[in-house]
């Protein structure tokens, strides 16, 4: 646009040496033809916008919207318009309570309060992107800072709303996921009335106030003294177990002993308890009714 107006200057200066005396006089004819090149240049190349990959334009003219975008790539365009672009990749939004990590300075995480009436700290980051033929309608509604006029108000919003619905030590535990899917729910229904759509929402993290840490941790351990208490009752009584089992089988067999043994029976029980003596000797002579069994003390 510059240049155009700078070859129209250059062809208005020449009609108004033509109408003096002047000694340029005698280059009015070269200004003029260096005025109208200039802003034939000019034209030609505010004729041409180049759309970088991942970006759309919009156009705009004596402050109207155009609805039509342009792609990425190069367009001919009105040289009058202008043409602002619009990022249709992938974007992010952090909002952390850990100082220079979020999009703000300092502490920037949501605070909000649970249905028992604690504070929790909660840090998010959120992915969502422009819907690129929504573009020009969110330069004519919202502009084009979005980021702080929609994306950080509504998800700040929707997230103190939905959290009063769930406990501290919920929010934290058991229904962190049904949470994250709730205000995933409620805040893409919001960005898309608005040209964005929400991708994903990651909550990143959730601080409990101090107090409750205590009792959570107090829980867990006595938890795990349970756990321990029932590992160590159900060692004894397997313990107990066994030596039923074995005072069982001690008891059958002193009752068999009570029964009466036979002759031959006693023997063996005496053969075997003289075998195990390491002063024992044992003489077993053979003979035609019965053997002998001679035992040495030595």
């Amino acid at each position: 646009m510059l240049i155009i107006l700078v070859g129209i200057a250059l062809v208005a200066i020449s009609f108004v040496l033509a109408k003096s005396d002047s000694p340029a006089n005698e280059y009015i004819g070269t200004i003029r033809v260096i005025g109208l090149l200039i802003a034939i240049v000019g034209i030609g190349l505010a004729s041409v916008k180049q759309i970088e990959p991942g970006n759309v334009g919009v156009q705009k003219l004596f402050g109207k919207v155009n609805p039509y975008i342009l792609e990425s790539g190069l367009n001919v365009i009105n040289p009058l318009v202008e043409v602002v672009t619009f990022d249709v990749r992938t974007q992010n939004y952090t909002m952390s309570g850990v100082h220079d990590e979020g999009d703000k300075a300092g502490d920037d995480a949501i605070r909000v309060l649970s249905a028992d009436g604690l504070e929790v700290i909660i840090d998010l980051t959120v992915l969502y992107k422009v819907v690129p033929f929504e573009a020009p309608r969110i330069l004519k509604e919202i502009g084009t800072d979005y980021r702080n006029t929609i994306v950080r108000p509504i998800c700040r919003t929707k997230i103190r709303d939905n959290a009063v619905y769930y406990d501290a030590v919920a929010l934290y535990s058991t229904k962190r996921d049904e949470f994250q899917s709730r205000i995933f729910k409620t805040i893409e229904g919001d960005f898309k009335s608005r040209g964005l759509m929400l991708e994903q929402l990651l909550v990143r993290n959730i601080t409990l106030p101090a107090s409750v840490k205590t009792t959570i941790e107090s829980k867990i351990n006595a938890e795990q003294d349970a756990q321990k208490m029932t590992f160590v009752l159900q060692k004894e009584k397997q313990e107990a177990e066994r030596k039923r089992v074995e005072a069982q089988g001690i008891a059958d067999y002193q009752k068999i002993l009570s029964t009466g043994l036979s002759d031959k029976q006693l023997q063996y029980e005496m053969i075997k308890a003289i075998a195990t003596s390491p002063n024992a000797k044992l003489i077993i002579m053979d003979s035609k009714k019965s053997p002998s069994v001679i035992v040495d003390g030595k």
